[in-house]
């Protein structure tokens, strides 16, 4: 056997004795520290925000940046992640010492899918398991970030809130005169007419904007009928006020979009008061992730540097096709 081969063994050795420690490691780790991170088999960990003198609780649940599935961070890097908000609202809905919700939204809207998921669950909650919502906008509550909120029981903002880019928007890039002055050239191969539609490589042609223009349409009409059924407005009332354009929080209060002005504590004592159950216990969901978990989070911090491509991923992630947003963009 040559010295290539005994090298080589020998890191195949060092590995494996490597993996051994790291496994023995974790399983003593995760049972020492298993108090500290959260018992097992619990999707949360409830950190206090505020300890009552009465029974029971109020749930923040926070909605912070876009909304979208697949969205990269997760709650343990501060990103948004989809199902986990999802999860959280399920969560509140179902423990029983948990008397209302409080939705701190912060968010310029996102995925027309996604945002009416999450309005189908906050509505869920309020019917079927009759716990009231209470929706304290944060900076930005707008487009998808009002459509979420339109459902609760009652709305509040900061008075410099943006809210409001009531709306559909679908956007592409055009670079062809920039690829013909590369001499860059797409050979699309399609099955039909409008397969490529919305390419960014050619400019749309009318009957491509009309068939792109009735999606916008239709998806417009939803949005209209949850302001409609949410705020209890006259539909022409709401096609006055949802022209895309935003609003202050002070502007939405006049216009009867949101119920009243204030911070996050201001709406938890509202709430507190509206249920009559005394000076109850806030608490927030924090991700119960595990000491295995945590260990392969640093390990993936420790061998790869991808946060100089979160941009670019980003953008090719909300490039990829035409997309229904219901999403404020600046």
């Amino acid at each position: 056997m040559n010295a290539k081969r005994w090298i080589g063994l020998a890191i195949a050795g060092v590995l494996l004795l490597a993996a051994t420690l790291v496994s023995f490691f974790q399983a003593s780790m995760e049972e020492s520290f298993e108090g500290f991170f959260g018992g097992a088999g619990e999707p949360f960990h409830e950190k206090i925000l505020e300890t009552g003198t009465g029974s029971g609780k109020i749930a923040v649940i926070h909605v912070d940046g876009i909304i979208q599935s697949g969205a990269s961070g997760g709650l343990l890097a501060g990103g948004y992640d989809h199902q986990m908000l999802l999860d959280q609202l399920d969560y509140a809905a179902e423990d029983p010492e948990v008397h209302g919700i409080v939705l701190r939204v912060n968010t310029p809207g996102g995925g027309v899918v996604e945002s009416d998921e999450i309005h189908d669950k906050v509505a869920t909650v309020q019917e079927d398991y009759h716990k009231p919502v209470y929706v304290s906008m944060g900076s930005q509550a707008a487009s998808g970030g009002y459509y979420i909120s339109a459902p609760a029981e009652q709305i509040y903002a900061n008075p410099q809130t943006i809210t409001g880019s009531l709306g559909v928007i679908m956007s592409s890039i055009n670079i062809s005169e920039l690829a013909e002055n590369w001499g860059i050239q797409e050979e699309v191969i399609k099955s039909g007419p409008y397969k490529d539609i919305m390419s960014s490589t050619r400019d749309m042609t009318d009957e491509e904007r009309a068939i792109l223009q009735d999606l916008v349409d239709d998806a417009y009409e939803q949005f209209v009928d949850v302001i409609e059924a949410g705020r209890d407005f006259e539909r022409d009332e709401v096609y006055d006020l949802a022209d895309g354009r935003i609003y202050t929080g002070s502007q939405a209060l006049e216009q009867g979009l949101i119920d009243g002005l204030g911070h996050q504590d201001d709406v938890v004592q509202a709430l507190e008061e509206a249920l009559g159950y005394g000076n109850l216990t806030v608490v927030e969901y924090e991700a119960n992730i595990g000491f295995s978990s945590l260990l392969g989070i640093k390990m993936n911090e420790l061998f790869s540097n991808q946060s100089h491509l979160t941009d670019i991923e980003s953008w090719f992630r909300q490039n990829q096709g035409a997309q229904l947003m219901y999403l404020y963009t600046d």
